[in-house]
């Protein structure tokens, strides 16, 4: 074993106990081939030791709160089974990030949707058509970071798909399930971690279980909450934004169309997988930029802004050459192609704004000025999703107003701070 964490722990809540069961998995060896007892590879670096534990017993009700029981475990419950293909076998980061990813797919069930995690942020998030047009999107949303990711989907993977996959360069694949070859496509990678989580195809039972959050203090102490409930499911839970400053009642002008309704649903469900500070844009059930971990709203509004416009132009640039805009910019500085082609990608970008026209923009708390929506207004967004509650609101409102076309706003009344 690479750790010394003891096989089972118990934690006690005054006269609540809950049962932990270390898990581990017996894997080949990679140069003896014979099978060998596995925990976690390490931590979130090489060098720190690392355990993963899975909820076994006790049932923990504090005040009105019922926490999740045993017996629903996802990450925590992978077996030997379902490590199809273990790779170089699971890190911390490779299972925290597969988690978020879960947590982002519990609310897209509806439709076949594909989420790719970096470092326990989303990549690209993704509904399609089908599951392969959803990776393809979640993909091309965001390709660059892509790279070295986490996949994960909410429908089994099909030969298309998995021939997709095997063009990039992937981590970790996960799936409820791995339909016909798709596995003798995808285990050509030898190191990629190939993982069935079977209940995914029930992860909307989540949504409403809350569990124990456990943050870790430098002085060995311990910040204990219960986990967030997202309270907006359906467009009829988001409020039209209204605020009244000085007496002075200011409402939203225009109210939002059925398909402005469904991208601000869907990007209040993609943020609830996003470390704040952040903002992120999306349109047609596709993220078009994904701000993350900044200190003040309107820097990361205008980061996402950034690599919208950065990610639009590498994709154009992939799609006409086969590699990526740092690439074709090297290759021009080197004199190996002409630089009337770039020419041609940066107009491009510029006259879509990067994707960003027509776009929703989503913010996981208030905008305590008005300058983080007009630095998305001028860039052509139709809609606004923030949960509302600054003194300055009505100034949001009236820049929303204000605009040409008019931009419409809701209110979530909650804020989705993720740390």
């Amino acid at each position: 074993m690479d750790d010394n964490f003891p096989p089972q722990i118990t934690i006690s809540f005054g006269d609540q106990e809950l049962v932990y069961s270390k898990r581990t998995w017996k894997i080949p060896d990679n140069t003896a081939g014979e099978l060998i007892e596995k925990g976690l590879r390490y931590g979130e670096n090489p060098g720190q030791e690392a355990a993963l534990y899975e909820l076994i017993n006790g049932n923990l009700t504090l005040g009105e709160c019922q926490f999740i029981e045993p017996g629903k475990g996802l990450v925590s419950a992978i077996t030997e089974e379902q490590l199809i293909q273990s790779g170089k076998h699971p890190g911390k980061i490779n299972l925290t990030d597969i988690d978020n990813a879960l947590n982002i797919l519990k609310y897209l069930s509806a439709r076949p949707a594909a989420v790719i995690v970096k470092h326990n942020n989303p990549c690209g998030v993704a509904y399609g058509s089908t599951i392969a047009d959803a990776y393809q999107k979640a993909n091309m949303a965001d390709r660059i970071a892509a790279f070295g990711g986490c996949a994960v989907f909410n429908r089994p993977i099909d030969k298309e798909t998995a021939q997709l996959i095997s063009n990039n360069y992937l981590e970790v694949v996960v799936a409820p399930e791995f339909e016909g070859e798709t596995i003798s496509v995808l285990n050509k990678s030898p190191n990629l971690r190939i993982i069935k989580i079977s209940r995914i195809d029930r992860l909307a039972e989540y949504r409403e279980r809350r569990f124990v959050d456990f943050k870790s203090l430098i002085d060995g102490g311990l910040v204990l909450q219960q986990s967030p409930i997202n309270m907006i499911k359906s467009p009829d839970d988001f409020k039209l934004a209204s605020a009244e400053y000085k007496g002075k009642v200011y409402e939203i002008a225009r109210k939002p169309t059925k398909d402005e309704y469904a991208d601000m649903l869907f990007g209040w469900q993609v943020e609830q997988g996003i470390t704040s500070n952040s903002v992120i844009y999306v349109k047609d059930g596709v993220t078009v930029g994904i701000g993350t971990g900044e200190q003040d709203r309107v820097g990361v509004a205008e980061i996402a802004i950034y690599k919208a416009y950065t990610k639009y132009g590498d994709s154009l640039c992939f799609r006409e050459y086969g590699i990526s805009y740092k690439e074709l910019e090297a290759e021009i500085r080197k004199g190996k192609r002409d630089a009337a082609g770039k020419e041609a990608i940066d107009k491009a970008t510029s006259e879509a704004h990067g994707g960003l026209r027509g776009s929703t923009m989503v913010s996981d708390a208030f905008f305590p000025f008005r300058d983080g929506v007009d630095v998305a207004i001028k860039e052509g967004i139709r809609a606004v999703v923030q949960p509302g509650g600054s003194l300055r609101d009505f100034e949001s409102i009236e820049a929303c107003n204000e605009a040409s076309p008019q931009v419409t706003m809701v209110f979530t009344g909650q804020r989705a701070f993720k740390h």
